[in-house]
């Protein structure tokens, strides 16, 4: 595969390698061990991809990549923070990459962890899963404002949420969608079928 070089050409190879997971015939790309010699001194992957730290999201083989493709940025729930926007920043500006993906999940735990607290059911007690879950809970009150409760629809929502406060607090990923040379896709994962649905773009991905 030729190194996609703007978010179209991105958006399109995870789109295609996502289906030729999810349809069985994976060409599992650039991930034997011949690849380690090519990649040692440098990277240079074509998108970063912002997600939810669940184990079943593995970004190379959902979307059938190899090594050195993605730049993956990882927490529950896929919360921002400043050094996830400090890594999103890296990955926009040091590898120039054309595309950040943000990509949620179905029965997300971090979403159902919220859901909990707001109902005095949370069981965790953890200092810092409850400051998640703090981080959270006002994506879970303006959904049910706007007449969401399920968790899924809660999810797309906080996916929305979480790309809108991405560019309000970072000039640098602003500028870059302004100026043309990124973009920003949000997407859901449906974790029984493996299948990608898209549910935001800011930027030209078409």
């Amino acid at each position: 595969m030729i190194r996609p070089k703007n978010p179209i050409q991105a958006w399109h190879a995870l789109v295609e390698g996502n289906h030729r997971f999810v349809s069985g015939a994976p060409a599992h790309p650039r991930q034997d061990i011949d690849q380690l010699a090519g990649q040692a001194e440098k990277q240079k992957p074509f998108a970063a991809l912002f997600g939810c730290s669940d184990s079943r999201l593995s970004a190379e083989i959902i979307f059938d990549v190899g090594l050195g493709d993605l730049f993956v940025v990882r927490n529950a729930g896929q919360v921002i923070a400043e050094t996830i926007l400090g890594s999103l920043e890296y990955a926009v500006e040091v590898l120039e990459v054309p595309l950040i993906l943000v990509l949620g999940h179905d029965e997300c735990g971090a979403i159902r962890a919220t859901m909990d607290a707001n109902e005095g059911k949370l069981q965790a007690n953890g200092e810092y899963i409850h400051n998640l879950v703090d981080r959270i809970t006002p994506t879970l009150l303006e959904a049910k404002a706007q007449g969401f409760h399920e968790i899924d629809e809660i999810t797309d929502l906080h996916v929305r949420e979480t790309i809108a406060e991405m560019i309000s607090r970072s000039d640098l990923i602003q500028n870059r969608i302004e100026s043309g040379k990124l973009a920003v896709v949000g997407a859901n994962y449906v974790l029984e079928l493996g299948e990608v649905h898209q549910i935001q773009a800011v930027g030209n991905i078409d």
